[in-house]
C-alpha cells in the first residue's frame, strides 16, 4: 500500500498536482512540495490546521472552502471545486481542490486531497467568455441589419434586432424566410448575382439596392456580403444591410440646391476631396471681393485670415477637412480689401452611391451685424457684473473700514473716561483728533467710491506709499502700543504707487490689524514692511512672526469670506476677502507664505499700468 501511495504521489508530482492530508484526530496537516509551490511558500513552511484557509481569497471563496471543510469533517462529505486564492507572494491564482474523506467505523478520520493550479485554463475560459460576450454585443447592438444565411438553400437562420426594425418582420416571420423575399421582384436577380459572386470569390463586396419591407415600402440600402464560414458541415454567409435613405435624401436635396445655388444670398463654395475650390456662387464672390479665377483651384479662405482671426478656429476647420468631417463654425474673416467681417460657415461632406467621398459643400453667411450686437450685449453684461461687484465691495468697505476707526475711537474715549487727571485726559485728545481725521478721510474716500461706481472702470491715482503707511501706523498707534508690536519699514519717501485711495487704506488697515490680532504670545512681536519693483508691479511685503497658518490644510480658503482660523472672538473672516477683491479690482493680487507658529508674509501686487 505504501509503494502504491508513493507511486501515486510521484505521478501527481510529475503532473504538477499537489497532495495534501489532514488527520482529523491529531490535527496534523501535510502539504507536499507541489502544493507549497502552487501556494508560493518556502519548502520548509510548516502548515498547521486551519492555516490553508487564509490563502483563499477573502469573501465568497474563503467562505465556501470553510463550509466544505466543515462538512467533510463533521458529515464525511467529500468535495471537488474551483477557487481563487492569493499566494504567499500576493499573486492571484485559480486552483482546483479535490477532497476525499477517510471514514473508520462511521467516523471521518482523515481528509486526503489534491491541489492543482488551473490559472492558465481559467484565464483562457474567461478570455473566451469575454470574446463571446463582446461579439454577441456587437452583433446585437450593430446599427446595420445583420443576417446569417444558409448558402445551401438561401434561408435566413439568424439575425440581429436591427434586422427586425429595418424589415418590419417579427422573430417568427423572419427566421426561416428565404432571403429573396426581402427584395422587390425586379431586384432579386441582381441580389442573387451578388450572393453567388461572393460565394465564388469569398471576398467583402458592397452593392447598392433596395429592399421591400413587410409593409411594401421600398427602402434604399447598401448590401454587403462578408466572408462565409462553416459550422456542422453547413456553409453560412453573413450579410449586412445599411439603410441609406437619409443619404439619398441628401443627394436629392443637393440636386435641388444646385438649381438655386447661383442666386441665393448665402455664400456657397464646392471643393474637391483635397479641399480645393471647384465652384463658388456670386454671393461668395461679392462677400470676399474675389473673382472666380482667384477662387478656383485654391483653398477657400486662403486670403481671409487677418490679425484678429482665431487660429484655433482655423485649425479646427483644417482638421475637419483633413478628416473629411462636417463642421459648423463662426470665424472672423477679412475680404480682399482687408475689411473685417464675421462669417458663419457650415461645411458638409458629400458621398456618392458607393459611399465614396466626392465633395465638400460650404454654405455660409455674413453675420457681422449679429455678432457685433452679441459682443456689445456681452460688454454690457460684463459692465453690469463689474458694477455689481463694485457695489458689493463698497458695502464691505463701509462696514469694515468704519468699524476699524470707530473701534479705535471707542478705545480712546474709554481711556479718557477712565483717566482721573485732566492732564492725562488732554494727552489723549491728539489721538482722538487723529482718529476722527482718519475716519473723516475714510468717509471722503467712500464718497469718492460712490462716484466711481457710476463709471465703467476704476480710476487709480498717484499715492506716496510711505505717507499712507505712516498714516495707518498713527491711526492705530494706541493699539500698536498696547500690543507691544514693533513695526518697521524700508519704504522710500518718493515711492509712488497707483491705487484707489480707499482700497489702499482698507488694505493697509487689514494687514496691520492682522499682524496685531494674530501675534504670538511666546515672543516679541514684529511686522516688517518691505518692497520691490518689477516690470508690471510694485510688490509690498508684510512679514510678521505671529501665529502663522498651515497652508496645506487652510491655503485654499485663506482668502475666503467668513473664514477664521485661530478662534479670536473679534475675528470676522472678512478682512482678507475684502483685501483680495480690492487688489483684483485694481488688476493686482495678493499672495501668502506662512508656517504654523513661525509667522506669515503677505505680498500685495499693485499693478502699475
Amino acid at each position: 500500500m505504501t509503494n502504491k501511495l508513493e507511486l501515486y504521489c510521484k505521478a501527481a508530482q510529475s503532473a504538477k498536482i499537489g497532495i495534501w492530508k489532514m488527520n482529523i484526530i491529531t490535527n496534523e496537516v501535510f502539504w507536499d512540495a507541489v502544493t507549497k509551490h502552487i501556494l508560493e511558500v518556502p519548502e520548509d513552511f510548516d502548515p498547521i490546521n486551519g492555516s490553508g484557509v487564509n490563502f483563499y481569497t477573502e469573501g465568497e471563496n474563503r467562505d465556501k472552502i470553510k463550509m466544505l471543510i466543515n462538512q467533510a469533517i463533521s458529515d464525511g462529505i467529500s468535495f471537488e471545486d474551483k477557487f481563487q486564492i492569493t499566494t504567499g507572494k500576493n499573486n492571484i491564482k485559480y486552483i482546483e481542490c479535490v477532497c476525499q474523506v477517510e471514514i473508520i467505523d462511521g467516523i471521518p478520520t482523515q481528509l486526503l486531497g489534491t491541489f492543482q493550479d488551473i490559472t492558465k485554463e481559467q484565464n483562457l475560459i474567461q478570455e473566451l467568455q469575454l470574446s463571446v460576450e463582446k461579439f454577441s454585443s456587437i452583433f446585437s447592438s450593430a446599427n446595420d441589419a445583420i443576417f446569417i444565411i444558409d448558402t445551401s438553400n438561401g434561408i435566413i437562420t439568424d439575425y440581429n434586432p436591427r434586422a427586425e426594425e429595418l424589415t418590419g418582420y417579427n422573430s417568427t416571420e423572419l427566421k426561416g424566410l428565404h432571403n429573396s423575399e426581402l427584395f422587390p421582384l425586379e431586384n432579386r436577380k441582381q441580389v442573387a448575382f451578388f450572393l453567388n459572386y461572393n460565394l465564388i470569390k469569398d471576398d467583402y463586396v458592397v452593392n447598392e439596392t433596395s429592399i421591400k419591407n413587410k409593409f411594401e415600402k421600398l427602402i434604399p440600402v447598401e448590401i454587403a456580403f462578408g466572408k462565409k464560414f462553416k459550422m456542422n458541415k453547413i456553409t453560412y454567409l453573413v450579410c449586412f444591410f445599411r439603410d441609406i435613405s437619409e443619404r439619398k435624401n441628401v443627394e436629392e436635396k443637393l440636386n435641388m440646391l444646385s438649381l438655386a445655388a447661383s442666386e441665393t444670398t448665402d455664400t456657397i463654395v464646392i471643393a474637391n476631396p483635397n479641399g480645393d475650390a471647384i465652384w463658388a456662387n456670386n454671393a461668395y464672390l461679392e462677400l470676399t471681393g474675389l473673382c472666380l479665377e482667384e477662387v478656383i483651384g485654391k483653398k477657400p479662405g486662403y486670403l481671409s485670415k487677418g490679425p484678429e482671426t482665431d487660429l484655433q478656429s482655423t485649425a479646427k476647420m483644417r482638421k475637419a477637412i483633413q478628416d473629411k468631417e462636417s463642421i459648423k463654425i463662426t470665424i472672423l474673416n477679412y475680404n480682399k480689401k482687408k475689411e473685417k467681417y464675421w462669417f458663419e460657415l457650415n461645411i458638409t461632406t458629400l458621398f456618392d452611391s458607393q459611399n465614396n467621398f466626392i465633395n465638400f459643400v460650404g454654405v455660409g453667411r455674413d453675420v457681422t451685424s449679429r455678432i457685433e450686437k452679441e459682443i456689445e450685449l456681452q460688454r454690457l453684461l460684463d459692465v453690469t457684473s463689474q458694477q455689481n461687484n463694485k457695489l458689493y465691495n463698497f458695502a464691505h468697505i463701509v462696514s469694515h473700514n468704519i468699524r476699524s476707526h470707530t473701534s479705535n475711537l471707542t478705545m480712546v474715549v474709554d481711556l479718557i473716561e477712565n483717566t482721573e487727571t485732566t492732564t492725562e485726559k488732554l494727552s489723549y485728545f491728539d489721538l482722538f483728533k487723529e482718529g476722527t481725521e482718519k475716519l473723516s478721510e475714510t468717509i471722503e474716500y467712500l464718497n469718492e467710491i460712490i462716484t466711481i461706481q457710476q463709471k465703467t472702470s476704476i480710476e487709480k491715482t498717484k499715492i506716496l506709499l510711505k505717507d499712507e503707511i505712516e498714516k495707518t501706523k498713527m491711526a492705530l498707534s494706541l493699539v500698536i502700543k498696547q500690543s507691544q508690536i514693533t513695526i518697521t519699514h524700508t519704504i522710500p519717501e518718493d515711492l509712488i504707487v497707483y491705487a484707489v485711495p480707499a482700497y489702499l487704506d482698507s488694505i493697509l488697515l487689514n494687514l496691520f490689524t492682522n499682524a496685531i490680532k494674530y501675534k504670538s504670545l511666546n515672543r516679541k512681536a514684529f511686522l516688517e514692511i518691505g518692497y520691490e519693483v518689477n516690470e508690471n508691479y510694485t510688490v509690498i511685503s508684510f512679514k510678521d512672526n505671529g501665529l502663522g497658518l498651515n497652508l496645506d490644510k487652510n491655503g485654499h480658503k485663506i482668502f475666503g469670506m467668513y473664514k477664521t482660523f485661530h478662534g479670536n472672538e473679534d475675528a470676522k473672516g472678512i478682512g482678507l476677502y475684502i483685501t483680495k477683491n480690492q487688489l483684483e479690482a485694481m488688476d493686482g493680487k495678493i499672495e501668502i507664505e506662512s508656517k504654523l507658529d513661525l509667522g506669515s508674509t503677505f505680498k500685495i501686487y499693485l499693478n502699475e499700468k
